[in-house]
């Protein structure tokens, strides 16, 4: 199935691509999905835009997420805890910088009253010293603020009944496998079940959002471009 290239985005590997079709052949053989799409944005609080989603019998909606590597996997694999973790960094980290600061000054103080080889080496250091710190605070900073909890956000487990990982066969230990999240392998085989969980009926939205996900794509595959009217 994954020989068609048309749907393909620009900034995916071949083994990501390869990835959502083995989704999509699972969705539709084994959870019997008649309703599928790709980059699918849900409805809710957060806006999240799922890989693959489905909707099979008894409107049973199907989310994946298809992760090709570890560090993919890392980048949404985040919780509180790691928040908090951050958050002290950051807090170790403006201190540091602070008194790092404050050293600076008061050696460039003395080196200005009586300036000597010594003092200057001093000064050179702890230059370098403040200039890593305050890098290294500014990126733990950015990180708080771009930090993706979705495999942990409440909001997104709440999207459907079935929640899955698709990753490369062997790739994610059964133990790191997110709580509430099932895990397929390339071969679209079940290597974990995923829980069913008791959510909203939210069909009709979800129905939407493959829907416009579709239209999308099939316009791209077939280089079909309309401009918005105001």
């Amino acid at each position: 199935m994954h020989d068609f290239t048309n749907f393909k985005n620009g900034n995916e590997t071949e083994l990501t691509y390869s990835l959502k079709w083995a989704a999509w052949k699972w969705l539709w053989e084994v959870a019997e999905c008649r309703v599928i799409g790709y980059e699918v944005r849900l409805e809710g609080p957060f806006d999240r835009i799922a890989d693959v989603v489905g909707l099979g019998t008894e409107n049973r909606v199907y989310l994946i997420e298809v992760k090709s590597s570890r560090a993919d996997l890392s980048r949404d694999d985040n919780n509180e805890r790691t928040q908090k973790k951050l958050r002290q960094k950051e807090k170790s980290l403006q201190a540091a910088a602070e008194l790092t600061n404050s050293v600076l000054a008061a050696a460039k103080i003395a080196a200005s009253a009586n300036l000597t080889s010594d003092l200057e080496r001093a000064v050179a250091i702890t230059e370098s010293d403040a200039t890593k710190i305050t890098t290294k605070s500014a990126s733990t900073k950015k990180r708080i603020e771009t930090l993706s909890t979705k495999l942990h956000d409440p909001a997104y487990l709440r999207c459907a009944d079935f929640h899955y990982i698709m990753a490369p066969d062997r790739m994610i230990r059964s133990t790191e496998v997110p709580d509430q999240w099932g895990l397929l392998n390339e071969r679209a085989e079940v290597v974990i079940e995923a829980p069913q969980k008791q959510v909203k009926r939210v069909t009709q939205h979800v129905l939407r959002a493959i829907a416009r996900a579709n239209t999308r794509d099939l316009m791209k595959a077939c280089e079909v471009n309309v401009q918005r009217t105001t």
